[in-house]
Parts: C-alpha cells; structure tokens; sequence
C-alpha cells in the first residue's frame, strides 16, 4: 500500500496548492474556474497512472450536451482531464466526503431523483451552465455499470436542451462519447479485472479507491462520436436514443481490443 500513500499524498497537495486559484476563479467568475479543473485532473490521471487513448474529437463549439456511458468514478477525472466540463449528478454526491466537496467546487448540477417535480430546476440549472459557456456532461444511464454492458438512457434531461434554446437563443450542440476501460495494472480488464476498476452496485467506495491508487495503470479508450447540432425541432427522445446506439457501438468496438 505505499503506492497508495503516496499518490494521496500528492493529490492532497496537488489539491492544495490549485485550490486557491480556483476558488479565486470562482469569486472573479472569470476562465480560472475552467482551467484549473482542467489540470488538476490531468495530474489526478498522471498520479494514478491513467493512460488515455483518445478517438475521434470533441466538438469545438460552444454549447456541448455530452452524453456519456458511465462506468467508474475515475470517469469524472478523465472527462475533465481533456476539457472543461461540469457535471450532473445525483444530490446525494453532494454529501460524500471529499468527492462531494470536488463535485461543488466543479460547479456540479445536483438532481433530486426522488423528486420528480425538480426535474425542472435541474433542467434550468443545466441550460444556464451551457449558454455560459460551459460543456456539461450528463450519464443519461442514471447509474454507473460494469463498464461493459450499457444501460438504458433516460430521457429526461435531455430535455435541458429544450429549455436551453426556449427564448430563441443558440442551437446546442449535442456529442455522444464513450469510455472503456482497456487495461488494470497493465493486464487487459477482461471479466474478472472488471469489478476491479469499474465502481457500481454494492461496492464500497474507499477499498475501491485504494485499489486503484495501489495499481498504478489504468488504460482507458474514450471515444467521441458524431456531434449533432440541436434545434428546437429536436425530439428529446430521439436524441437520447441516438446517443445510446452510438455509445454501445463506439464502446463494443473498443472492447473488441481485449477480447
């Protein structure tokens, strides 16, 4: 477990020697608050070992609803590492220690499940984030898999962009990715590594979290699909429905490399 103390080491200095930049971007609402989440989670990956093989391209608009799969926490980390983004999640993030505080300092929109009639709040709060100029990701699956089946995509808040182009304003840009885990501590993740980096179901968080830190390599493929520029017309249904053929294809075909 040294390897594990050491990379919380140097996270929590990484952690406290960025903090204050951001926090003053923050305050001052200006690119800082962008940009340093940015390199806090390239060097988050550098610690961990996360290798990133990138396919295709992320959209260069403004404006982007990215619609990903969603398999591990260390999906935050490596979204972030290559763009800024905010994401959505549900309000009980909010109270995790540590993971908690870095979901609200990345400026995260936190849904109510439970509270079907908040829908609406979140939907606004996500068309606010993108006419500002942020990307904001969304995992439509509403949980987080075995990193090799995907789940079924909701709807629903896709419906953030309808509400974004309500008043007349611009035409959001809608990209599907997918994230595949390749590769633990050098040995191709077939089924029985899966457990071992993807993070679902009952299992507990810290030794998970310790496992990675202690393996030090992780290899992922994350892959960007076609973006499709929205416009009022647009069926939220069938957006949804688009993104999740593509993400399953995209993801099939990059787990074909360790089979």
């Amino acid at each position: 477990m040294i390897r594990a103390a050491f990379a919380i080491l140097a996270l929590s200095l990484t952690f406290l020697v960025l903090a204050p930049f951001h926090l003053l971007g923050l305050a001052l609402q200006n690119d800082l608050q962008r940009k340093v989440p940015v390199l806090f989670h390239r060097i988050v990956c550098h610690i961990l070992g996360v290798r990133i093989h990138e396919i295709g391209q992320r959209a260069s608009a403004e404006h982007i609803l990215i619609l990903s799969n969603h398999a591990s926490w260390l999906d935050i980390s490596i979204l972030s590492s290559l763009a800024p983004v905010v994401f959505v999640a549900k309000s009980e993030v909010a109270g995790w220690p540590i993971f908690g505080m870095l979901a609200k300092l990345q400026r995260t929109v936190f849904i109510e499940r439970e509270r079907r009639h908040k829908t609406g709040e979140a939907t606004a709060e996500m068309a606010n984030r993108l006419h500002n100029g942020d990307s904001v990701v969304l995992f439509p699956e509403g949980t987080s898999s075995d990193g090799i089946r995907i789940l079924p995509f909701r709807s629903a808040l896709v419906g953030a962009v309808h509400h974004a182009m309500g008043d007349g304003r611009k035409n959001i840009v809608v990209q599907p990715v997918s994230l595949a885990y390749m590769k633990f501590g050098g040995v191709p993740v077939g089924r029985a590594l899966r457990d071992k980096v993807a993070w679902y179901g009952e299992t507990d968080l810290v030794p998970h979290l310790l496992g990675v830190l202690a393996a030090g390599a992780v290899d992922v493929t994350v892959t960007w699909g076609e973006a499709i520029v929205c416009d009022l017309d647009a069926s939220r249904k069938q957006i949804t429905r688009d993104a999740e053929t593509a993400v399953r294809r995209m993801t099939a075909t990059a787990l074909r490399g360790i089979s």
